[in-house]
């Protein structure tokens, strides 16, 4: 990838520059501005050497959401002036975005002089935003897109040891890529999460009426695996609403398991505590529902280590920002699936374009 700082003379040069402003909104107001912020020096950046900046993001799924709340929230907190600033209607609402057709990526491309990639969290998708335009104009990476790069390759390349990988969430099949890969580089993965679940059921536990992946993904081939860790103890919803502590031995027919249970976060802020290298991706249960749960409570313990600790995941990240957590540790991604393939593949479809 080139970086932007490779860029010369672009006074007066028009840049596109691809953000990810996809963000939760809730009455018309942006409850977390994590990526836009994460865009700015990039964006400064380029106002300083004299660019047009046009900015390029998607909102929402099908493309019907207004930018409106997202193009307030930005100028309020940039305090960019709104003339230096050009944005692209939601990308997503041309068919031609996510079919990556070629007539659209052309569209996109004559807009400007320069395209600048700096989504990292939409570079897992072959879409024509993020693959089809750097074919028609010079193409580079801007700073958050190159800070994704270089901290989540620590991880794959001559890693800290003892290494913690802790993965939490859902979508088994997301997920079994990463297990297998770094059953090999890590010392210790640590299971959350409804991960928990397919684990626990695979074992012969009972799990109730919790969430499971009926997929057969070949989890017995390492289940016995003595650098997997599974929880002990698991907090569970009873059929009444209320919630209880119990072992995983003790799961009844009727209850959803929903979080990690308090033996198993003693348990693991022992490893926590000894380890060099943390990567996390994915919270580790119900945590909106626990007011934090087991995800807040470790999340503590990994800010108040000693390890190099990089974190990823879209509800992991929430819960940071909530908190005003994100200067307690290593880095931050702003990455969800882009995070999981970039730490599957160690690349992804929209830096290979950029090459």
């Amino acid at each position: 990838m080139q970086s932007i700082k490779k860029l010369k003379n672009i006074k007066g040069k028009r840049v596109l520059v691809r953000v990810d402003f996809n963000v939760p909104i809730k009455n018309g107001k942006v409850e977390d501005d994590f990526r836009i912020r994460k865009s700015l020096p990039t964006i400064n950046y380029l106002l300083k050497k004299g660019a047009q900046v046009i900015l390029l993001t998607h909102l929402g799924k099908d493309g019907t959401a207004s930018l409106e709340p997202v193009i307030k929230n930005f100028f309020t907190l940039s305090k960019i002036p709104k003339n230096k600033i050009e944005f692209f209607e939601n990308v997503r609402k041309f068919p031609g975005e996510e079919k990556n057709d070629k007539d659209f990526a052309k569209h996109l491309a004559s807009l400007a002089d320069i395209y600048v990639n700096d989504a990292f969290s939409v570079s897992h998708r072959a879409h024509a935003s993020v693959v089809g335009v750097p074919k028609y104009l010079p193409s580079y990476a801007g700073f958050q897109l190159e800070e994704e790069v270089k901290n989540l390759s620590k991880v794959m390349k001559n890693p800290k040891h003892p290494f913690l990988f802790i993965l939490g969430g859902a979508k088994f099949s997301t997920k079994m890529p990463l297990i297998k890969k770094y059953l090999n580089l890590a010392d210790n993965i640590f299971i959350g999460g409804a991960l928990v679940n397919d684990f626990l059921k695979a074992k012969g536990y009972e799990v109730g009426k919790s969430l499971v992946d009926e997929s057969d993904f070949g989890i017995n081939k390492f289940i016995n695996n003595k650098k997997l860790i599974l929880p002990t103890d698991v907090v569970v919803k009873k059929t009444d609403g209320t919630f209880i502590n119990k072992k995983v031995t003790e799961v009844q027919k009727d209850e959803i398991i929903l979080d990690v249970g308090s033996e198993s976060i003693k348990n693991l802020a022992l490893i926590i505590r000894k380890a060099k290298m943390i990567l996390w991706n994915g919270p580790l249960g119900k945590y909106e529902v626990l007011n934090g749960g087991a995800t807040k409570s470790v999340l503590k313990l990994v800010a108040n280590s000693k390890a190099e600790s990089i974190i990823g995941g879209g509800d992991t990240v929430s819960l940071i920002s909530e908190n005003k957590m994100e200067d307690k540790f290593s880095f931050v991604s702003t990455g969800g699936g882009a995070t999981l393939d970039f730490l599957a593949n160690g690349t992804l479809p929209g830096i290979k374009a950029l090459k």
